[in-house]
């Protein structure tokens, strides 16, 4: 699926603004008054990831709530220095939840919506804040795992696949310095979308970089030195208390109805995902595997992402 004009406008929805966590959190929001649904981006992302299911989301009855994580997009760097899972969760229940005379959007239950880091804080968020979780929808997440109830599952990722995260993780300063121009940091964040295998053959296509121009669009955010770095955080916080605000949480979760996909061209993610979240989350619907589709799932398979999520909402739509 060729990108058109549309999906590669970074100005093709109004961006807004809350700061109710002390810095300023950018998202967008189409169809005030639907049923909310928070659709959380992972890493190499920002909220463009989105751009393709925001506007069919919203014809659903949907209101599409699409932030930055901080350190993200047009999001700021944190000034606490956090830019771990438990911040992450912390700052979206602020922003859904929070009065609107206090900025934020005003709700009592949202619908969550998440992949690859977005996963494990839309998971955080439901065991953290389970009063505010509607249903949640995974694809192509870090899971937790349970030695016992996923003995004989694939749960290894592909040989090779982990330098990344090593590094990331336990050199995060190391590596952003060798990064030292925009063109450098860009081009390291393009190999995510091209040559790790990361997508599906074909999903993103040629142009300035590696990739063609809907690789340069997802690209383009990490260009700035201090959010490249802060991106590393998730990662910094898997090896180093320090680099956490709090634990995260992640574990199974019973209690909450989750619909689960997966893109099983994704070379970086478990092979055995679906059946591994299939234990992690035993109130599930599916889980659904998306032929020809890799890790990112708003991007590579925009339409059965959204048939899929307004089927599974059809109640609350209706």
């Amino acid at each position: 699926m060729r990108p058109d004009d549309a999906d590669l406008d970074p100005d093709r929805f109004e961006v807004h603004r809350f700061e109710g966590r002390g810095f300023r959190q950018a998202y967008v929001r189409e169809n005030p008054g639907g049923v909310p649904l928070l659709c959380v981006h992972g890493w190499p992302e920002t909220k463009r990831i989105w751009w393709r299911v925001i506007e069919p989301l919203a014809a659903a009855g949907f209101e599409v709530i699409v932030p930055d994580l901080r350190g993200f997009g047009d999001s700021d760097v944190a000034p606490d220095g956090f830019h771990d899972v438990a911040s992450h969760s912390r700052d979206l229940h602020a922003l859904v939840t929070a009065p609107e005379r206090e900025g934020g959007l005003g709700h009592e239950r949202v619908v969550l919506c998440g992949g690859d880091l977005g996963g494990p804080v839309i998971q955080d968020l439901a065991l953290r804040f389970p009063e505010v979780v509607e249903r949640m929808v995974l694809f192509n997440s870090p899971l937790p795992y349970d030695k016992e109830t996923m003995a004989g599952m694939d749960t290894r990722p592909r040989a090779g696949a982990a330098d990344y995260f090593l590094r990331q993780g336990t050199d995060p300063d190391g590596l952003a310095a060798e990064l030292d121009t925009p063109e450098q940091r860009r081009s390291y964040i393009a190999t995510f979308y091209t040559s790790r295998f990361w997508a599906h053959p074909g999903s993103f296509t040629s142009g300035q970089l590696p990739g063609g121009p809907a690789v340069d669009f997802h690209t383009e955010p990490f260009a700035d030195a201090a959010k490249l770095r802060a991106s590393f955080g998730g990662y910094e916080s898997a090896f180093s208390e320090a680099a956490r605000s709090e634990p995260p949480l992640l574990a199974r979760n019973p209690d909450v109805e989750t619909l689960l996909l997966f893109g099983p061209s994704d070379h970086v993610l478990y092979p055995a995902f679906d059946q591994m979240a299939a234990v992690t989350f035993p109130d599930h619907v599916g889980p659904f595997l998306l032929r020809d589709c890799g890790h990112f799932v708003p991007w590579e398979a925009p339409h059965q992402l959204v048939s899929a999520t307004r089927a599974f909402c059809r109640d609350l739509l209706a």
